[in-house]
């Protein structure tokens, strides 16, 4: 690939050369503002993403007046106008609604839409679209329509913006296929390591002979092991809410995110206040102990479960949590890690949701648990195995991590240096392909903001 051979010095930040035959024109010259009002009930919501404009996520916050919608047509360009929804924009491919704080724009006909779609989603636009903007601060900055309009954005002739989208199409699916098998990989590995988990967790590292276990979720373990219910060897404990009043200021106070977003507590979060000595000790926090989400919003997360791996000195927990604390050196900690991990405990959990009140885990379920209990010395060398394991796909995932984050990176960049101009795709041939987009959002990505803004109307 090479330059274009004469260019032009322009005085714009964002782009300070094009190619002498390209123009530099405003965004009002080229686009119309569409504000007409509609109801979701009419034209399906969309969301406006980090990877496009999509139909609404299930995730995304929706807003009480769906009636106060902006109208979005197939071609539409549309973007967020808060900061910290930066990069979350698009042309829309469908016809629909979106909340009251996105820009809807209708390209005029010597526009190409795709080539539009590169351009105004590449990160140097997106820059100095958000420095036009106004706010108090960094993440609630806002770019109104009447400040973006003068920004002057490259304009190719229009046989050369349609090349431009025919080299990126092919150039970005050969990106995104190469993203797409690093993610298939990962993926790979990770439902492998939950097998090799499940495996060695309920049949121990050598064969044995097996026999039946007396649960159903469990199935088959080696003759010599045991399967205990929780509450024959452990103790239960519901959590204190911050509102009451046994703390003081500066207590360590161990959180409900911490267990359902990680197999062990690997930290504390700080609660409000200290409690005194005898409510420290019933709310203490130490190694070996078994934490589960009591509560949640979600009865997906109810149950999910981790084990404390080391004391942590004047700490208390949640009420969202119940903790176990076993009575006996009966469970290596470790072991435990990856035997709550296993489908047979979540399975326990799911067939007797109907038992749950209001998405809330009673202790007496809790002690009904089926616990695989291998002699001391094997559950320590699963454990260690286990171990081991991990580390070997955790080196593998973030290797495929990093790589996937500079296929990202040279995407981005070969995005932005061909459509401001940089690099010269006129005589490139393109050969046939298969097309292969980004256009699924991963979780916690680009959620749409379902609210508008006071005076965004103006």
């Amino acid at each position: 690939m090479k330059k274009y051979s004469n260019v032009m010095n322009t005085n714009v930040t964002w782009i300070p050369q094009i190619p002498a035959h390209w123009k530099l024109q405003k965004i009002n010259a080229l686009f119309t503002e569409r504000k007409k009002k509609v109801s979701d009930k009419d034209y399906k919501p969309l969301s406006v993403t980090k990877k496009g404009i999509l139909p609404q996520l299930a995730h995304a916050a929706k807003s009480n007046d769906s009636d106060n919608r902006k109208l979005v047509k197939a071609g539409d360009f549309v973007i967020n106008s808060r900061s910290d929804r930066k990069g979350s924009c698009g042309v829309s491919k469908l016809d629909g609604s979106v909340s009251l704080i996105n820009i809807v724009l209708t390209p005029r006909n010597e526009l190409n839409s795709e080539y539009i779609h590169y351009l105004l989603r590449n990160y140097r636009f997106s820059e100095e679209y958000y420095r036009n903007g106004r706010g108090i601060v960094a993440d609630l900055w806002t770019t109104r329509y009447s400040e973006m309009r003068t920004i002057l954005i490259p304009v190719p002739p229009r046989a050369e913006q349609d090349q431009i989208v025919r080299f990126l199409d092919w150039k970005v699916s050969e990106i995104n296929r190469l993203i797409r098998i690093k993610k298939n990989q990962i993926n790979g590995y990770r439902e492998y390591e939950k097998k090799v988990i499940n495996d060695k967790v309920l049949y121990g590292l050598q064969e044995a002979p097996l026999r039946e276990s007396g649960n159903y979720w469990v199935g088959k373990i080696p003759t010599n092991w045991k399967i205990i219910k929780l509450g024959k060897f452990c103790s239960f404990q519901n959590g204190i809410s911050e509102s009451g009043n046994f703390f003081t200021s500066g207590t360590p106070f161990v959180g409900y995110s911490d267990v359902y977003r990680h197999l062990e507590i690997p930290k504390y979060v700080k609660g409000v206040a200290k409690a005194n000595e005898q409510q420290q000790e019933i709310f203490s926090v130490r190694k070996g102990d078994i934490f589960f989400t009591r509560t949640s919003e979600s009865i997906e997360e109810i149950g999910m479960a981790a084990v404390c791996k080391h004391t942590i000195k004047d700490a208390v927990f949640s009420g969202f949590l119940i903790r176990c604390r076993p009575r006996m050196p009966l469970i290596n900690e470790d072991y435990m890690k990856y035997y709550l991990q296993i489908p047979a405990v979540r399975n326990h959990f799911s067939s007797m949701m109907n038992i749950v009140i209001r998405a809330s885990l009673g202790q007496n379920l809790l002690k009904q648990m089926p616990v695989v209990v291998p002699p001391l010395k094997e559950q320590k060398e699963i454990a260690e195995f286990l171990d081991a394991m991990h580390e070997r796909f955790l080196r593998l995932i973030t290797t495929n991590e990093e790589e996937i984050s500079m296929l990202e990176v040279l995407r981005s960049t070969l995005i932005s240096d061909v459509v401001t101009g940089k690099i010269d795709v006129r005589n490139i041939p393109v050969p046939a392909y298969e097309h292969v987009d980004d256009m699924v959002a991963d979780d916690g990505e680009g959620n749409d903001e379902e609210t508008g803004i006071p005076g965004e109307e103006d």
